[in-house]
């Protein structure tokens, strides 16, 4: 659906008020189309530590064109620093003779990732340049306009091959709402890197589940994982059957319509699963509602519907299909969490328990699933939906406009950042939390 605003201030009059006026001004995103190239230009590779050497051959293997030499007058699409050899705050310089010379070279939506190595890894005064790196990358971020967006990647010791499937999504249209994130590869288990043997076709041959998947954030992720090459088995309630049904036969899918909540949803998602699929290698847990009222006027239905739904469902599915083995080797966990489980939301107490609930969920199962199995969530911000758009217009406005992009994400950027999870390139990254909110201004 279109923004009114985005279009007013990118006519004429429009950009001559917001100029003079100091109002935001956001870009037009660019955003993945499926059979395009995954980085339309050249990306700039410089720095001095353990992957600068390997970072032009991880990034050939998804076809993405990369330099060491920026040269005068010509325009990249992204920059990417190795900044793992930085030892001390005194060699943080080298930030800014990499970053400042080049960043007026940079296109429209251009990607920057800084690479590091894990705090908690390291010691004395590494870790206080490393650390360092995430106010920096978080400031630019909120810099660097024109659509970009600038990440920072955690990259363990031992796990400088398992990049590439991170790289690929940071460095492409795929993330066009996600900045100013930390990432971590090989933070929890293992740092060996998945094997991809089609890069537009990672996910061919693969099982997704989704839950909640009839409409909106759900029929996004359905989509991009079967573009992605998933044979998906969507979930709703009963009420969205026809719906899902619809879906799903558009999408070659199946489908399962139960109420998760139930008693026994668990196990009957995992006897579908078994016996029509042989298992799963991917389960989304997307499915979620709000009830929201201030906790003093809150009563008892609002609270048990909200936490039943989107935190304790996804628990009771996770633990049966991990116990029954139901969740193959390489499998991924996905959980769908929300800013307002990391920042807090007036009126919705119960809302910011349960996603916060669905992050603790990460924290707990991270070192505990084996046999290469992930699990991480997303946490999205202002998201463009049939629901927010029933939001009062003052309330939407603000929503939109207070992250360093001046607008509301889409549906397919949530659903970008999964497949990325969901891809068996990304076997070390586990026990990540993704916020996909165009770097919220505010409280996270």
């Amino acid at each position: 659906m279109s923004d009114r605003y985005q279009d007013f201030a990118s006519n004429p009059i429009g950009k001559l008020l917001v100029k003079n006026l100091g109002l935001p001004s956001p870009t037009k995103l660019e955003r993945y189309t499926a059979g395009a190239p995954l980085v339309d230009g050249t990306v700039v590779v410089g720095g001095t530590g353990r992957l600068v050497e390997s970072l032009p051959g991880l990034l050939d293997q998804l076809g993405i064109a990369s330099t060491v030499t920026a040269e005068d007058g010509e325009r990249y699409k992204g920059l990417v620093f190795d900044a793992t050899g930085l030892a001390s705050t005194e060699e943080l310089h080298a930030l800014r003779d990499f970053f400042t010379p080049k960043l007026r070279s940079l296109g429209t939506c251009p990607r920057v990732v800084v690479i590091g190595t894990p705090p908690e890894q390291l010691k004395g005064s590494e870790r206080v340049a490393q650390r360092a790196l995430e106010g920096f990358t978080r400031s630019l971020g909120k810099e660097i306009g024109k659509g970009g967006t600038v990440q920072l990647v955690y990259v363990a010791e031992g796990a400088e091959a398992a990049a590439t499937s991170t790289l690929g999504f940071l460095l492409s249209p795929k993330s066009a709402y996600v900045s100013g994130q930390v990432v971590r590869i090989g933070a929890h288990g293992t740092t060996e890197a998945g094997e991809v043997a089609d890069w537009t076709l990672p996910l061919a041959g693969r099982v997704a589940l989704v839950t909640g998947a009839s409409r909106g954030i759900g029929e996004q992720i359905a989509r991009v994982l079967h573009r992605d090459g998933a044979t998906v088995v969507g979930v709703d309630v009963p009420q969205a059957a026809d719906a899902l049904q619809t879906l799903m036969k558009e999408l070659g899918g199946d489908w399962l319509a139960l109420d998760i909540t139930q008693k026994d949803a668990p196990q009957r998602i995992a006897h579908h699963l078994t016996e029509k699929h042989g298992g799963v290698d991917v389960v989304v847990h997307n499915a979620g509602i709000t009830r929201d009222k201030k906790l003093a006027n809150m009563g008892e239905d609002k609270w048990d519907a909200v936490i039943g739904v989107n935190v304790t469902a996804p628990e009771r599915i996770t633990r049966e299909l991990l116990d029954q083995g139901v969740v193959h080797a390489n499998g991924r966990i996905i959980g769908v969490a929300s800013i307002a489980g990391i920042a807090g939301n007036v009126g919705q107490t119960n809302y910011a328990a349960s996603k916060a609930g669905v992050i603790g969920l990460v924290d707990s199962l991270a070192d505990e699933v084996g046999d290469g199995i992930t699990i991480n969530a997303v946490a999205p911000g202002f998201i463009v939906t049939d629901m927010t758009a029933a939001v009062p217009f003052a309330t939407r406005e603000v929503g939109q406009r207070l992250n360093a992009m001046s607008q509301g994400g889409l549906p397919v950027d949530v659903a970008e950042t999964i497949a990325w999870y969901a891809s068996p390139g990304s076997t070390a990254v586990n026990g990540n939390v993704v916020r996909v909110c165009g770097q919220m201004m505010l409280g996270a």
